[in-house]
């Protein structure tokens, strides 16, 4: 029996009214009424909208009929609580991360829908859960759990091209990286690129995407400021990996790294505020304020970060692509992973949604890549599968320096002869990002050896970053530097 699959314009036609409720709909009965015929769906739908408010606390139905239900006079929510002992987390490489990460975590380890959490060796202090931070909770998601930059990730593709090449026709592979993609907050294309994210329903569903689809068209395929880059770099594979499935050798290396541009950001705001409005949480656990799945906010921000999730997957692909196409060649593989994003996953047999805050999914056999900085080597992983850490790792070095501190200790001589030293050829990029603002990623990669196994090695030599020099996240702005 085919499952059950509805649209919206057969929710229109019998009366629905434009808006959340279409999607939250659509959702709900696909989800709790797959096996049902059409006609049985449709009538339950009908049943619904005449009375909404005898469905008011249907353990499924609900979501739909509140949607329906003119919204009372707002009430200010009760305190909510905290445990008094947090839920055990395991720290990765504690040594090395600082006591304002540890507390964040400590913080959402109290709360009352957290099951299981973990924090990676790279971690340092965030918005809510720090970065480098992963929770797993009962039925609930914290967009500032997610983070601002939703859907922020990593892509490789792998091209079977002698790496002197690099050397050799540097000026044409540093031009086709500036031709491929935009760097800079705000930046957008005159001419948007084509895609079948932009196609998505939500954006006509949903007011607050409807308003961001225009702006999110022409971001497409561009990668922002901060730690968001787009580099060349020579790959190694000392032996060939069954799950990777590449030939021992030296290849050239095409890496990015950037997420949902104002899309995730704006989409992050505005369900946080919302969050904070219902769940009254003590004043610094207050951006841990979540939502839950089956409420109305929950469903559409669940909905909403896929959608942001797939837009920045969007973006790598036409760069990867652009790319590819200049070169005349297809990668032999590419490998690409989240770490700004949330899952549902089972988690000693039950099912819960699991937050990776700068943390890369690292489930058996599941590949990812961890980045170093513009200097050090970046790494192909395997993960391993660790219920200890919630089958993650790192998602990079960590930050050891503010952008602010960076800025103002290191010296632009410090910085070019780092650069030489490890023959790179930055494009663009400021000391807020150079590579002694971040921890050793040997290090790094050290503490979590139990977490992931390497199959392959990428050291950058090309890199383009956003040029505008030592730029600072501006407020207003509803872009992220990069968490």
């Amino acid at each position: 029996m085919s499952k059950l699959k509805i649209k919206g314009k057969e929710l229109r036609a019998i009366g629905y009214p434009e808006g959340p409720v279409i999607s939250v709909a659509m959702q709900v009965m696909e989800q709790h009424y797959k096996h049902h015929t059409k006609k049985e769906a449709t009538e339950i739908l009908k049943a619904v909208l005449e009375k909404p408010e005898s469905f008011s606390t249907h353990e499924i139905l609900s979501p739909i009929a509140n949607k329906l239900i003119p919204p009372a006079e707002s009430q200010v929510p009760p305190l909510e609580g905290l445990r008094e002992a947090a839920i055990h987390f395991n720290v990765f490489g504690a040594e090395h991360i600082e006591e304002g990460a540890m507390h964040q975590m400590y913080q959402a380890a109290k709360l009352p829908i957290s099951v299981a959490g973990a924090l990676m060796p790279d971690a340092h202090s965030g918005y809510g859960l720090p970065i480098g931070g992963v929770l797993a909770t009962a039925n609930a998601v914290i967009p500032y759990g997610v983070g601002v930059d939703i859907g922020c990730r990593m892509c490789l593709s792998i091209f079977d091209i002698d790496p002197k090449e690099l050397i050799q026709k540097e000026t044409f592979f540093a031009r086709e990286i500036g031709e491929a993609t935009l760097f800079g907050s705000g930046a957008q294309f005159k001419e948007a690129a084509d895609h079948e994210v932009m196609d998505n329903e939500l954006f006509y569903q949903l007011p607050l995407l409807k308003n961001l689809h225009g702006r999110a068209w022409k971001q497409l395929g561009s990668s922002g400021s901060g730690n968001h880059f787009v580099e060349f770099g020579v790959i190694d594979i000392a032996e060939k990996d069954t799950v990777l499935g590449v030939e021992a050798g030296q290849y050239v290396g095409l890496l990015s790294h950037s997420g949902s541009r104002a899309l995730g950001a704006n989409i992050a705001n505005h369900y946080t505020k919302i969050a904070i409005s219902k769940r009254r949480l003590p004043q610094d656990a207050k951006n841990l304020a979540w939502l839950m799945m089956n409420e109305q906010e929950g469903i559409e921000y669940w909905q909403a970060m896929n959608l942001a999730g797939d837009y920045a997957s969007a973006c790598h692909h036409i760069i990867h692509q652009k790319i590819a196409k200049q070169l005349g060649r297809r990668p032999v593989k590419m490998v690409e992973n989240h770490h700004n994003f949330a899952w549902k996953e089972m988690y000693e047999g039950q099912e819960v949604i699991v937050h990776r805050k700068g943390a890369t999914p690292a489930g058996k056999d599941v590949l990812g890549i961890i980045p170093g900085s513009m200097t050090a080597p970046g790494f192909i992983v395997k993960g391993k599968g660790e219920t200890a850490s919630v089958n993650s790792a790192s998602h990079g070095a960590g930050r050891k320096m503010s952008r602010t501190k960076a800025i103002q200790t290191v010296t632009d001589k410090q910085f070019k002869d780092a650069l030489k030293k490890h023959g790179v050829k930055l494009l663009g990029g400021g000391l807020d990002e150079s590579p002694f603002a971040y921890k050793d990623i040997e290090v790094v990669m050290q503490g979590q050896q139990s977490l992931v196994d390497v199959v392959g090695k990428f050291t950058p030599k090309i890199v383009k970053m956003d040029g505008a020099a030592h730029k600072m996240w501006r407020k207003g702005s509803n872009e992220v530097v990069g968490e």
